[in-house]
């Protein structure tokens, strides 16, 4: 395949550089930028479409890189000036071996896989890219099956996002809901399919404490906004609202230090019964 050359802010490079700061333009075009060894590799593991890789022909490859390239054979090569990879790097020093141009997959929920083990994860109008790869990650490591962000909400398909995750956006469906109301209709069918959902939101306040509450049944738990916590619509859509109980003089945690922590204590209260059985 004939590389294409860019050594210059041309047009090309600064349709590119959109991918990574113009959430509207990132959408319209369906993809978006990776780069890192691991989330690149999970990427291409997982069967994500690529469409271009980026890198610098003046610099020796590595054989991970080497190896990409050859697992992508459809995807349009683009070299670049050292100066211009580094640019769509965004680091301060140096530059990206390899940067991936990668198709974004629909925001169906059909994508996530509920049987009767279920656990999925609601993030609500998250302010923070960061804070949704971060969930992302701890959701991929503790067992749940997918995260929804809903409402007017951070790009889950930002940079900051799929950095945080450090490739697990790759492994755990990702899907983008404009409200509540379409989740509660996904949960409503698979409660009529057999498949009793247990929404549960996670509150200072809460009903019980979170040890206390049975998170081996199907569970889809909701996490607040980082600023405001839950909409009053989700409030009212959860059958329980559990709490982590904390001793010192923090009222409350950051959204995904607070998500981590009940993903955990899912994975341990499920850890336990495979335990006994």
């Amino acid at each position: 395949m004939v590389a294409t050359r860019i050594t210059t802010r041309n047009a090309r490079f600064q349709l590119l550089e959109t991918l990574l700061n113009n959430r509207t333009k990132r959408h319209r075009s369906g993809e978006f930028i990776v780069q890192g060894v691991r989330p690149i590799s999970m990427a291409l593991d997982a069967g994500w479409e690529f469409r271009a890789l980026i890198y610098d022909d003046n610099r020796a490859l590595s054989s991970w890189a080497r190896d990409v390239l050859a697992a992508a054979p459809r995807a349009e090569r683009i070299v670049m000036a050292p100066e211009l990879v580094a640019e769509l790097s965004e680091k301060t020093e140096g530059a990206a071996e390899l940067l991936a141009v990668v198709a974004m997959r629909p925001d169906d929920l059909g994508r996530i896989p509920v049987g009767p083990d279920f656990f999925g994860v609601v993030f609500d109008r998250p302010t923070l890219p960061g804070n949704i790869g971060t969930i992302i990650r701890c959701a991929d490591a503790f067992g749940a099956h997918g995260v929804i962000t809903t409402g007017h909400a951070a790009d889950a398909y930002d940079p900051k996002s799929v950095r945080a995750s450090t490739g697990s956006f790759f492994a755990v469906p990702v899907v983008r809901a404009p409200s509540q109301h379409d989740v509660l209709a996904w949960v409503d069918e698979h409660r009529g399919a057999g498949i009793p959902i247990r929404v549960v939101a996670t509150d200072e306040h809460g009903d019980q404490d979170v040890s206390e509450f049975d998170l081996t049944q199907p569970v889809l738990l909701l996490v607040g906004n980082e600023t405001s916590g839950l909409s009053n619509a989700w409030r009212e859509a959860a059958d329980v609202t559990v709490s982590i109980p904390m001793a010192g003089s923090a009222s409350s945690l950051n959204a995904a230090n607070a998500a981590s922590i009940v993903l955990y204590e899912t994975h341990r209260q499920r850890r336990n019964l495979d335990k006994k059985s």
